[in-house]
Protein backbone atom coordinates (compact mmCIF):
# COMPACT_ATOMS: atom_id res chain seq x y z
CA UNK A 1 0.00 0.00 0.00
CA UNK A 2 1.39 4.00 -0.88
CA UNK A 3 2.37 5.79 2.02
CA UNK A 4 0.21 9.06 1.16
CA UNK A 5 2.44 10.91 4.09
CA UNK A 6 5.25 10.65 1.50
CA UNK A 7 3.24 12.97 -0.90
CA UNK A 8 2.96 15.51 1.53
CA UNK A 9 6.09 18.06 1.57
CA UNK A 10 7.53 20.12 4.60
CA UNK A 11 8.32 23.24 3.92
CA UNK A 12 11.33 23.93 6.47
CA UNK A 13 12.33 27.84 6.94
CA UNK A 14 16.23 27.93 6.85
CA UNK A 15 16.79 31.61 5.32
CA UNK A 16 16.97 33.02 8.34
CA UNK A 17 20.59 34.96 9.70
CA UNK A 18 20.08 33.84 13.46
CA UNK A 19 21.82 37.39 14.70
CA UNK A 20 21.26 36.18 18.58
CA UNK A 21 22.93 33.24 17.79
CA UNK A 22 26.54 34.87 16.53
CA UNK A 23 28.69 33.24 18.11
CA UNK A 24 27.81 29.69 15.59
CA UNK A 25 26.23 31.73 12.73
CA UNK A 26 28.70 33.92 12.01
CA UNK A 27 30.09 30.86 9.46
CA UNK A 28 27.05 29.06 8.91
CA UNK A 29 23.19 29.05 8.88
CA UNK A 30 21.56 28.46 11.70
CA UNK A 31 19.74 25.24 10.55
CA UNK A 32 23.15 24.04 10.56
CA UNK A 33 24.22 24.34 13.71
CA UNK A 34 25.16 21.11 15.55
CA UNK A 35 23.47 18.78 18.43
CA UNK A 36 25.47 15.73 19.01
CA UNK A 37 27.45 16.20 16.04
CA UNK A 38 24.32 16.68 13.68
CA UNK A 39 23.25 19.85 12.16
CA UNK A 40 19.51 20.97 13.95
CA UNK A 41 17.99 20.72 10.25
CA UNK A 42 18.55 17.09 10.23
CA UNK A 43 17.47 16.48 13.84
CA UNK A 44 14.27 18.16 12.47
CA UNK A 45 14.15 16.30 9.41
CA UNK A 46 14.26 12.98 11.39
CA UNK A 47 11.00 13.82 13.75
CA UNK A 48 9.23 13.87 10.62
CA UNK A 49 10.63 10.77 9.21
CA UNK A 50 10.14 9.09 11.91
CA UNK A 51 5.90 9.25 11.20
CA UNK A 52 6.51 8.47 7.44
CA UNK A 53 7.55 12.56 5.84
CA UNK A 54 10.28 12.28 4.12
CA UNK A 55 9.68 14.54 1.24
CA UNK A 56 11.13 18.38 2.10
CA UNK A 57 11.49 21.73 0.31
CA UNK A 58 13.85 23.36 2.26
CA UNK A 59 13.41 27.79 1.94
CA UNK A 60 17.51 28.67 1.22
CA UNK A 61 18.39 32.34 2.09
CA UNK A 62 21.57 33.17 4.02
CA UNK A 63 24.23 30.88 3.45
CA UNK A 64 22.34 28.62 1.38
CA UNK A 65 25.00 27.43 -0.11
CA UNK A 66 26.42 25.80 2.73
CA UNK A 67 23.51 24.01 3.32
CA UNK A 68 23.44 22.83 -0.14
CA UNK A 69 26.87 21.82 0.46
CA UNK A 70 26.22 19.27 3.22
CA UNK A 71 23.56 17.47 1.06
CA UNK A 72 25.33 17.35 -2.13
CA UNK A 73 28.18 16.20 -0.74
CA UNK A 74 26.80 13.60 1.73
CA UNK A 75 28.16 10.64 0.31
CA UNK A 76 31.61 12.31 0.56
CA UNK A 77 30.68 12.67 4.52
CA UNK A 78 29.50 9.32 5.30
CA UNK A 79 32.18 7.25 3.12
CA UNK A 80 35.79 6.78 3.66
CA UNK A 81 36.86 7.81 0.22
CA UNK A 82 39.84 6.72 -2.18
CA UNK A 83 40.57 8.99 -5.03
CA UNK A 84 43.57 8.44 -7.81
CA UNK A 85 44.85 12.22 -7.65
CA UNK A 86 46.16 11.80 -11.54
CA UNK A 87 42.73 10.66 -13.28
CA UNK A 88 40.69 11.83 -10.64
CA UNK A 89 38.61 8.46 -10.01
CA UNK A 90 37.03 7.75 -6.74
CA UNK A 91 36.02 5.31 -4.69
CA UNK A 92 34.02 4.96 -1.58
CA UNK A 93 34.53 2.95 1.24
CA UNK A 94 31.68 1.88 3.74
CA UNK A 95 32.10 3.95 7.41
CA UNK A 96 30.06 1.91 9.89
CA UNK A 97 30.73 4.39 12.45
CA UNK A 98 29.01 6.66 9.91
CA UNK A 99 26.75 5.15 7.38
CA UNK A 100 23.61 7.29 6.91
CA UNK A 101 20.34 5.15 7.59
CA UNK A 102 18.64 8.41 6.48
CA UNK A 103 16.16 8.61 3.73
CA UNK A 104 15.03 12.14 2.74
CA UNK A 105 13.50 13.62 -0.38
CA UNK A 106 14.86 17.07 -0.66
CA UNK A 107 14.29 20.26 -2.64
CA UNK A 108 16.73 23.00 -1.99
CA UNK A 109 15.57 26.07 -3.44
CA UNK A 110 17.03 29.61 -2.58
CA UNK A 111 14.18 31.86 -1.26
CA UNK A 112 16.40 34.79 -1.16
CA UNK A 113 19.02 36.48 1.31
CA UNK A 114 16.57 39.01 3.41
CA UNK A 115 13.29 37.31 2.57
CA UNK A 116 10.70 37.45 5.39
CA UNK A 117 9.69 33.95 6.01
CA UNK A 118 5.55 34.11 4.98
CA UNK A 119 7.27 35.30 1.32
CA UNK A 120 9.76 31.99 1.53
CA UNK A 121 6.78 29.93 1.87
CA UNK A 122 4.84 31.79 -0.85
CA UNK A 123 7.79 31.61 -3.33
CA UNK A 124 7.86 27.69 -3.21
CA UNK A 125 4.14 27.23 -4.15
CA UNK A 126 4.99 26.18 -7.56
CA UNK A 127 6.65 22.53 -5.39
CA UNK A 128 3.30 21.97 -3.51
CA UNK A 129 1.09 19.88 -5.48
CA UNK A 130 -0.82 18.14 -2.47
CA UNK A 131 -4.02 19.86 -0.92
CA UNK A 132 -1.84 19.70 2.72
CA UNK A 133 1.40 20.63 2.93
CA UNK A 134 3.40 21.62 6.03
CA UNK A 135 5.81 24.21 7.55
CA UNK A 136 8.33 24.39 10.37
CA UNK A 137 10.87 26.79 11.56
CA UNK A 138 14.42 25.58 11.10
CA UNK A 139 15.71 25.95 14.82
CA UNK A 140 13.36 23.58 16.79
CA UNK A 141 12.86 20.42 17.96
CA UNK A 142 9.97 18.27 19.75
CA UNK A 143 8.60 14.87 20.84
CA UNK A 144 5.45 15.46 18.43
CA UNK A 145 3.56 13.11 16.88
CA UNK A 146 3.43 14.49 12.97
CA UNK A 147 0.81 11.69 12.12
CA UNK A 148 -1.99 12.84 14.70
CA UNK A 149 -1.03 16.02 13.92
CA UNK A 150 -1.87 15.61 10.40
CA UNK A 151 -5.20 13.86 11.31
CA UNK A 152 -5.92 16.58 13.52
CA UNK A 153 -5.91 19.43 11.06
CA UNK A 154 -8.14 17.02 8.57
CA UNK A 155 -10.54 16.54 11.45
CA UNK A 156 -11.26 19.84 11.78
CA UNK A 157 -11.48 20.78 8.02
CA UNK A 158 -9.66 24.10 8.50
CA UNK A 159 -7.62 25.67 6.44
CA UNK A 160 -4.40 26.35 8.91
CA UNK A 161 -3.22 24.25 12.23
CA UNK A 162 -0.64 25.67 14.28
CA UNK A 163 1.19 23.62 17.19
CA UNK A 164 0.78 25.47 20.54
CA UNK A 165 3.24 24.87 22.80
CA UNK A 166 4.30 26.16 26.40
CA UNK A 167 7.74 28.13 26.55
CA UNK A 168 10.08 28.11 29.51
CA UNK A 169 10.43 31.10 31.32
CA UNK A 170 13.91 32.95 30.64
CA UNK A 171 14.25 33.77 34.46
CA UNK A 172 12.88 32.44 37.44
CA UNK A 173 9.54 33.83 38.47
CA UNK A 174 8.52 34.84 42.39
CA UNK A 175 5.48 34.18 43.76
CA UNK A 176 4.04 35.86 46.82
CA UNK A 177 0.77 35.22 49.25
CA UNK A 178 -1.56 38.01 50.03
CA UNK A 179 0.94 38.96 53.09
CA UNK A 180 3.61 39.81 50.25
CA UNK A 181 5.45 36.38 51.76
CA UNK A 182 7.23 34.52 49.20
CA UNK A 183 5.64 31.19 48.65
CA UNK A 184 7.43 29.83 45.65
CA UNK A 185 10.61 30.74 43.73
CA UNK A 186 10.08 28.96 40.08
CA UNK A 187 13.47 28.34 38.17
CA UNK A 188 12.58 28.95 34.81
CA UNK A 189 9.12 27.48 34.76
CA UNK A 190 7.01 26.19 31.93
CA UNK A 191 4.84 29.14 31.39
CA UNK A 192 1.11 28.52 31.66
CA UNK A 193 0.35 30.41 27.90
CA UNK A 194 1.01 28.79 24.51
CA UNK A 195 3.31 29.97 21.48
CA UNK A 196 3.54 28.66 17.84
CA UNK A 197 5.72 26.08 18.11
CA UNK A 198 6.16 25.92 14.65
CA UNK A 199 5.24 22.16 12.88
CA UNK A 200 2.43 24.05 10.59
CA UNK A 201 -0.14 22.18 8.63
CA UNK A 202 -2.05 24.09 6.24
CA UNK A 203 -4.02 23.16 3.25
CA UNK A 204 -3.45 24.94 -0.23
CA UNK A 205 -6.17 27.55 0.19
CA UNK A 206 -3.47 28.97 2.51
CA UNK A 207 -1.65 30.74 -0.52
CA UNK A 208 -3.98 32.90 -0.92
CA UNK A 209 -3.44 34.65 2.05
CA UNK A 210 -0.04 34.90 1.66
CA UNK A 211 1.43 38.27 0.21
CA UNK A 212 4.78 39.43 -0.65
CA UNK A 213 6.68 41.21 2.41
CA UNK A 214 4.48 38.84 5.07
CA UNK A 215 5.76 37.06 7.87
CA UNK A 216 3.91 33.94 8.07
CA UNK A 217 1.98 35.52 11.60
CA UNK A 218 0.35 38.00 9.17
CA UNK A 219 -1.18 35.72 6.96
CA UNK A 220 -2.05 33.62 10.02
CA UNK A 221 -3.77 36.68 11.33
CA UNK A 222 -6.17 37.16 8.20
CA UNK A 223 -7.33 33.59 9.19
CA UNK A 224 -8.57 34.29 12.41
CA UNK A 225 -11.82 36.89 11.41
CA UNK A 226 -12.67 33.64 9.01
CA UNK A 227 -12.34 31.18 11.98
CA UNK A 228 -9.70 28.98 9.51
CA UNK A 229 -7.10 28.59 12.20
CA UNK A 230 -7.18 26.14 14.67
CA UNK A 231 -4.43 25.06 17.85
CA UNK A 232 -3.31 21.92 18.08
CA UNK A 233 -2.05 21.66 21.89
CA UNK A 234 1.62 19.85 21.98
CA UNK A 235 2.54 19.19 25.87
CA UNK A 236 5.31 17.32 25.65
CA UNK A 237 8.68 18.20 24.40
CA UNK A 238 9.71 21.17 22.29
CA UNK A 239 13.13 23.25 22.48
CA UNK A 240 13.60 26.01 20.64
CA UNK A 241 17.44 26.95 19.48
CA UNK A 242 17.33 30.61 19.61
CA UNK A 243 20.84 31.62 21.62
CA UNK A 244 24.21 30.38 22.38
CA UNK A 245 22.27 29.09 25.76
CA UNK A 246 19.92 27.21 24.09
CA UNK A 247 22.63 25.50 21.97
CA UNK A 248 24.08 24.79 24.99
CA UNK A 249 21.45 23.54 26.49
CA UNK A 250 20.61 21.03 23.84
CA UNK A 251 23.83 19.48 23.67
CA UNK A 252 23.57 19.21 27.36
CA UNK A 253 19.87 17.44 26.63
CA UNK A 254 21.15 15.96 23.80
CA UNK A 255 23.78 13.33 26.03
CA UNK A 256 21.47 13.35 28.88
CA UNK A 257 17.76 13.42 27.77
CA UNK A 258 16.88 13.26 23.98
CA UNK A 259 13.03 13.24 24.12
CA UNK A 260 12.70 14.89 20.47
CA UNK A 261 14.76 11.50 19.35
CA UNK A 262 11.93 9.39 18.68
CA UNK A 263 13.71 8.01 15.80
CA UNK A 264 15.39 4.39 16.06
CA UNK A 265 18.37 5.49 13.57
Amino acid sequence: MENNNQKIKTIILCGGIGTRLKEETEFKPKPMVEIGGKPILWHIMKIYAAHGFNNFVLALGYKGDYIKDYFLRQKYYASDVGLNTAVGTEIFHDNLDSKSNDNFDVILADTGLETPHGERVLRLKKYIQDDVFMVTYGDGVADIDINKLVEFHKRHGRIATVTGVHPVAKWGLINADSNSMVSEFAQKPLLYDYINGGFMVFNKDFFNFLKAGDMIEDALARLIPQKQLVLYKHEGCWHCMDTYRDYLSLNDLWIKDPKWKIWKS
